[in-house]
């Protein structure tokens, strides 16, 4: 099976299990993009203006202490 058929697989299989869970509920099983995930997951909620729950919170702020050295960078909605 070509590489790129294979990814997309997994992208679909990965998407399915996220559903609409949040980062207390769901990450990347793939532990070197979590980093990303979770910094772009902030910046949509900030650009978007949405509210971020005490778990949510304290669940980005752990994965957070992993990644010292990801920036945020946020584009706010027009």
């Amino acid at each position: 099976m070509p590489s790129a058929i294979r990814d997309s697989a997994n992208l679909r299989v990965s998407n399915r299990s996220k559903a609409d869970k949040d980062p207390t509920e769901w990450l990347p099983p793939y532990a070197g993009y979590r980093c990303t995930y979770v910094t772009t997951w902030i910046a949509d909620r900030t650009r978007y203006q949405l509210s971020i729950d005490p778990a949510e919170q304290a669940a980005l702020a752990e994965r957070l202490a992993a990644c010292p050295d990801q920036a945020i960078t946020v584009a706010l909605a027009r």
